[in-house]
């Protein structure tokens, strides 16, 4: 091979190489939880055209299904909140937040109940969703100890799933329910009274600030090698959110996934979804997120936070991570 037609096949190999690697793209493996909003959204993100990754959908059949899976490295990305994220931070995990919704919980109790402020709890029995130390839970414990009411010692709790928790209250064995948004959707329509929301509890703490309760998690080291990747998915699931609010054609191609056929419950599920919208992410929200944390750190006693006074740094993904 002469010296001349040496370099041309260089060149030529070189050129085959960029083109390669330009248009490889990077397979993002995404935790979907089949219960959760985010499930709503695939089919139109799986319709887009995308320039830097290609979404593989992992169903998920619970919360801490998705955390395990991963921390395991089994998924790249899953929907959680930023307390534990923050929890993990503070121990030498590189996970990080990315905010996907502010949509909050709701505390209901029946129509006719005599149950119209938290005093009214004490000795009821309440249905509590996610956990002993599910954040709204220990929210409305703070909210209680503002008026000296300690709710964890005077009400009965029962901790179970959303769907178990439903049907315990319509059949009348509880009193009160703290539950998930999409779960209080059917029930405020089947005439059960929402007494307060997750965010009309921070308000009432004195935060005023739209903060997220859930958000995108990953890891840094997998942001770091997609870059490019990382920004897309969330410029582009930004969109779908926005057009899911909008669009009444992609509202339609969404509805077999939602699997709700009460159009007054599709409404409703519509405008909280919608309500729950990321309008701000800056350092007010950032600010009042820690004085939520605190707030948690101390109601909880440290059980759900971990020891870390404050927020540790990198909880909240940024474009310069």
């Amino acid at each position: 091979m002469t010296t001349t037609a040496y370099w041309k096949l260089l060149l030529i190999s070189l050129m085959l190489s960029t083109v390669t690697t330009v248009a490889a793209k990077t397979p993002l493996r995404l935790g979907v939880l089949m219960t959760g909003t985010l499930v709503w959204e695939i089919p139109a993100l799986q319709q887009l055209h995308l320039t830097h990754l290609d979404i593989v959908v992992h169903p998920l059949a619970q919360p801490e299904a998705g955390k395990i899976a991963l921390q395991s490295g089994a998924v790249d990305m899953i929907v959680s909140d930023w307390i534990w994220v923050a929890r993990l931070r503070a121990t030498g995990s590189d996970l990080t937040f990315y905010p996907y919704s502010q949509a909050s919980g709701a505390l209901l109790v029946p129509e006719k109940s005599a149950i119209h402020n938290l005093a009214d709890l004490t000795g009821k029995r309440l249905g509590i969703v996610g956990g002993d130390l599910d954040k709204n839970w220990l929210l409305l414990q703070a909210l209680g100890l503002q008026d000296k009411i300690n709710l964890a010692d005077s009400v009965e709790k029962t901790f179970a799933a959303p769907p178990l928790l439903t049907e315990q209250l319509k059949k009348n064995r509880l009193d009160a329910l703290l539950t998930y948004w999409n779960f209080a959707v059917p029930l405020e329509l089947a005439g059960y009274r929402q007494l307060i929301d997750g965010q009309g509890m921070q308000q009432k703490l004195g935060i005023t600030e739209a903060v997220p309760t859930l958000g995108f998690v990953f890891k840094d080291a997998f942001a770091n090698k997609h870059p490019e990747a990382i920004k897309e998915f969330f410029a582009e699931s930004t969109k779908v959110k926005h057009q899911l609010c909008t669009s009444d054609t992609l509202w339609q191609q969404a509805l077999p996934v939602i699997n709700v056929t009460n159009s007054q419950e599709l409404i409703l599920l519509r405008q909280r979804y919608c309500q729950g919208q990321i309008t701000h992410w800056g350092a007010a929200e950032k600010a009042a997120a820690q004085r939520i944390y605190s707030v948690l750190r101390a109601v909880s006693q440290q059980q759900l936070t971990g020891a870390s006074e404050t927020i540790p740094a990198g909880t909240f993904w940024t474009h310069e991570h």
